[in-house]
């Protein structure tokens, strides 16, 4: 086996596979982004430029929900990502989605527009974000009722899916007391041995988040 992932330690996407490979223990190799040459061939290996992508055995593979997919099917390891009942996978999938899609896409909004060169629109997207997040934040104060992660009760792709969405958006709008599983959730992925190794890697860029990054994990 000989898996390769171009990927960078302070991407949120990035984090959501980090986290799948160390939940299992999965062995790869690591080019880091800011190592010379990673980004070269990286663009040699998916030409659209966004990353992590994984290399397996020359396969190049993109879209975090897809390597991890792919991780499960073809390098599958005691934690089960996605389980093979149809019915439950299709459960944390749903999840997966919605970490992706309305956390961290709200969450990146603002995040973008502090890093475009006029910064004209900051205030009205944070308004945005805060608002779909907000949104969000109250669902998912629900959808968690009675479970132990976010599909159930067993740590899956939802939660590394998780964890980086609601690391980073906490930081953008901080998750209140008005939802006491959602903090108490998000406390729970920070403790997992292997989104808490990604938040450590990540910590010497903190500087790179252009809003400011708060005194807290």
């Amino acid at each position: 086996m000989s898996l390769t992932l171009y990927s960078h330690p302070f991407s949120s996407y990035c984090q959501k596979v980090l986290t799948a490979l160390w939940e299992n223990q999965t062995p790869f190799s690591y080019r880091h982004l800011e190592e010379p040459g990673a980004g070269d061939e990286l663009a040699a290996q998916w030409p659209v430029g966004r990353f992590p992508v994984l290399v397996d055995e020359g396969l190049t593979v993109a879209e975090s929900s897809i390597i991890i997919e792919h991780l499960a099917l073809h390098h599958p390891g005691p934690v089960r990502l996605l389980p093979d009942d149809r019915a439950a996978a299709l459960e944390v999938r749903f999840m997966d989605r919605f970490f992706d899609q309305y956390i961290m896409s709200a969450m990146q909004k603002p995040v973008l527009e502090a890093l475009r060169t006029e910064g004209g629109r900051q205030e009205e997207v944070m308004a945005e974000a805060v608002q779909a997040l907000g949104i969000a934040y109250a669902w998912l104060e629900q959808r968690l009722q009675g479970r132990a992660w976010a599909a159930g009760d067993s740590f899956s792709m939802a939660d590394c899916a998780a964890a980086p969405s609601l690391f980073y958006a906490d930081w953008v709008h901080q998750i209140g007391p008005d939802f006491p599983r959602l903090r108490d959730y998000r406390a729970q992925l920070l403790a997992r041995p292997s989104f808490a190794r990604a938040v450590e890697e990540g910590r010497p860029y903190r500087s790179y988040f252009p809003l400011g990054a708060p005194d807290r994990d």
